[in-house]
């Protein structure tokens, strides 16, 4: 009798799941979040940490005392209702270690995002900020392996694929312990549209979305040697490593901040990786999967 009761009552909540998954509108993994308390944690959208053209990013601090990042995704502006609840839905099943969790959303005036708060900050700040304690080599090094994992994942683990990332040190933010996560994620291209995917047997990508995130992910590797920005494209970063001569002026272009206390072996097999992203958007037959392999085989055991 009493297994028999179990039995119906764990029917009906399958049931009541299948339901609700079938609305369109159903967000699962993440708390929806009112959008006056979004406006009263982030003091009336003042505490603002940055801004896009896709939106701004805040600061919340929540009455129980939860502390959060709120982004503004303007994307959406354009689109239905459920495009956002698809985006929110897929956003909140991704769960890895280099990758920023979603923990609610909110739609109102704003569609917003709400993810974990990371005490460290951005990657950026720890590059360029002078009253920053400098990042070390190895913590350098462990942040361009834990982002290539990261797109490891999301390139070959994610269902479905997933190319729309944007790779650079503001994007990236560093946990207590500098673990690095990327924060800016998406299925949607900046334009609102869904990009074509792969073949999901193969869930190999060729096309120059593919290789502008490996091309990214070159462009991090030479601002975490060199601790210059790349935020004008890394036009100065680009030439230097694609020079013939470059292995001869690398002391003279590695960050100051690191002295002398750096590989020699890690640092060239870095920049080994570096320059093979940055050909990656010529030569379409250097694949994401075999340039991560490299990494790993580079730098992931250092």
């Amino acid at each position: 009798m009493a297994s028999s009761f179990i039995l119906n009552n764990l029917r009906l909540l399958l049931l009541a799941w299948f339901h609700l998954k079938s609305r369109p509108n159903s967000v699962f993994f993440v708390k929806c979040f009112s959008y006056k308390d979004i406006k009263k944690a982030t003091d009336g959208f003042r505490r603002i940490l940055d801004k896009s053209s896709n939106g701004a990013t805040y600061k919340a601090k929540f009455q129980n005392g939860r502390v959060a990042v709120v982004k503004e995704i303007r994307v959406f502006d354009d689109l239905d209702d459920d495009a956002f609840y698809r985006e929110v839905q897929f956003l909140g099943r991704l769960h890895h270690r280099h990758i920023v969790a979603l923990s609610g959303f909110s739609t109102g005036h704003k569609r917003l995002l709400v993810y974990e708060d990371l005490e460290k900050g951005s990657l950026k700040d720890h590059l360029s900020d002078p009253l920053k304690t400098p990042l070390n080599w190895r913590t350098r090094l462990q942040i361009a392996v834990g982002i290539a994992a990261a797109l490891e994942y999301l390139h070959f683990f994610c269902d479905p694929p997933v190319y729309r990332v944007s790779i650079n040190s503001s994007t990236i933010v560093l946990d207590e312990n500098f673990n690095a996560k990327l924060c800016d994620i998406s299925l949607l291209s900046s334009a609102g549209t869904h990009k074509a995917l792969p073949d999901s047997s193969t869930k190999e990508c060729s096309d120059q979305t593919c290789h502008n995130t490996i091309f990214q992910l070159g462009l991090l590797i030479l601002e975490l040697i060199t601790g210059q920005s790349s935020d004008n494209g890394g036009v100065d970063l680009v030439q230097w490593v694609r020079e013939s001569r470059f292995p001869r002026s690398i002391n003279k272009m590695i960050d100051p901040d690191l002295g002398n206390s750096y590989n020699s072996r890690e640092l060239k097999g870095l920049l080994g990786v570096a320059r093979l992203c940055i050909e990656s958007l010529d030569k379409p037959s250097n694949y994401p999967s075999q340039i991560l392999r490299y990494i790993k085989t580079k730098v992931a055991s250092a």
